[in-house]
């Protein structure tokens, strides 16, 4: 990372899931995921993102939820936020309301359905990272939002001194190795696969940004730990012990099988905002033969 850049984090980030009861924010089963969290030493806390079911959050939900978060954690790790839109004006005003409401980074999806062309997401992620002060992440899903960054897309915007690091989560790991090889002095990179995490490290990725870290938070940073100590043997066998699980998490639409395995720990409410639904009765009879629920 270049000097006039600030890494946000290493290893795990979980990317956490919103907790609802009765219909809102329950915010009681919020405070004890964060402490779980902290307590088992991941780098960071991502809220608001899509496995927060953040479509469904509103202006206002989504600062609180920030704001709320910001007051938990007290500057023990940092806090990153969600702010994507396929709308740019839409997602620069939640930019500002959850950099008011203390995120220390932002995290923004490339714009879904109404596609963008090169100028387009260039021009998007540039307006995004001039609404506020707070360090930008880039996240690119291409199978989520139908549209796929480039290493080209990445070499401009790296260019933006507010823009630190890259989630991708692509299933080309050749794009993330081209990403670590030329753009990693001005871009950290993460993988936003929990099941690249081994193989994105080992090509100079960072992190994760994960799903299965809620449910196993202490595993996954165990395995970010391996790999960052080069100990890429043991960290080949955690991750391998550890993979059905994290393809277990998307038999469905994610969050629904993270949250469905949560609340039969009795961490959360099984509870969803639509257009989620609980899981079928046969995807949750699989997750409770993986996870022994």
């Amino acid at each position: 990372m270049s000097i006039e850049k600030q890494t946000i984090f290493k290893g795990v980030c979980t990317a956490l899931i919103t907790p609802f009861y009765k219909g809102e924010i329950d915010y009681e089963s919020l405070q004890s995921l964060i402490e779980r969290q902290i307590d088992a030493g991941v780098g960071a806390i991502l809220v608001a993102g899509t496995t927060g079911e953040s479509p469904t959050l509103s202006v206002r939900e989504h600062a609180d939820l920030v704001s709320f978060a910001a007051r938990q954690i007290g500057g023990r790790l940092p806090l990153l936020a969600g702010c994507g839109s396929n709308s740019t004006a839409h997602a620069c005003e939640l930019a500002e309301a959850v950099a008011e409401s203390g995120a220390d980074a932002l995290l923004a999806v490339t714009p879904y359905y109404n596609r963008t062309n090169d100028r387009g997401i260039v021009a998007h992620y540039h307006a995004l990272a001039d609404a506020t002060e707070k360090p930008l992440v880039l996240y690119n899903v291409p199978a989520r939002t139908g549209f796929s960054m480039t290493l080209s897309h990445y070499r401009e915007l790296a260019e933006h001194p507010n823009i630190v690091a890259a989630k991708e989560a692509s299933p080309d790991l050749s794009l993330l190795a081209s990403l670590c090889g030329e753009c990693s002095s001005n871009l950290d990179v993460y993988t936003g696969n929990d099941q690249h995490t081994v193989a994105a490290m080992r090509l100079g990725a960072l992190g994760v940004i994960s799903v299965y870290s809620n449910v196993f938070p202490r595993k996954m940073t165990e395995i970010c730990r391996l790999c960052a100590a080069g100990d890429w043997k043991l960290a080949h066998a955690r991750h391998k012990k550890a993979l059905p699980g994290m393809q277990a998490l998307f038999w469905e639409t994610n969050p629904i099988p993270v949250k469905h395995v949560m609340a039969t720990m009795g961490l959360c409410h099984a509870e969803y905002r639509l257009p989620l639904l609980s899981p079928a009765s046969d995807t949750a009879r699989r997750l409770s033969e993986v996870f022994g629920s």
